[in-house]
């Protein structure tokens, strides 16, 4: 399953866009990402997931290590996830540790 995914920034916002599969394969380029938006002072990593498809226990393992990364003052806001995502998620119990928003919201 293919993977794509880019970075954009507004203010103290970084915006990871997120499509296909997040697992094994496709973490080096989200923690990449991360990295990248990391360099910059921010408030938020907003997670645009609509596009993403699934996600595995690897994936679910670099969420948790973007949060980590990113630090008690930059919150980790999830938009647009799929049911089957954001149950990965909570099964995982990431889900008390991050925002997970609809699409539509104005997160």
């Amino acid at each position: 399953m293919s993977f794509e995914a880019y970075l954009g920034f507004t203010e103290g916002t970084a915006t990871i866009h997120l499509a296909g599969e997040l697992g094994e394969s496709s973490t080096p380029v989200f923690r990449s990402l991360v990295d990248q938006a990391g360099t910059r002072p921010l408030e938020r990593l907003v997670l645009q997931m609509s596009a993403l498809r699934s996600i595995s226990s690897a994936g679910v393992r670099a969420l948790v290590w973007a949060h980590q990364m990113m630090g008690p003052r930059v919150e980790i806001i999830l938009v647009g996830a799929r049911a089957e995502v954001r149950e990965t998620i909570r099964l995982a119990g990431f889900d008390h540790s991050i925002t997970i928003a609809t699409a539509g919201s104005s997160a």
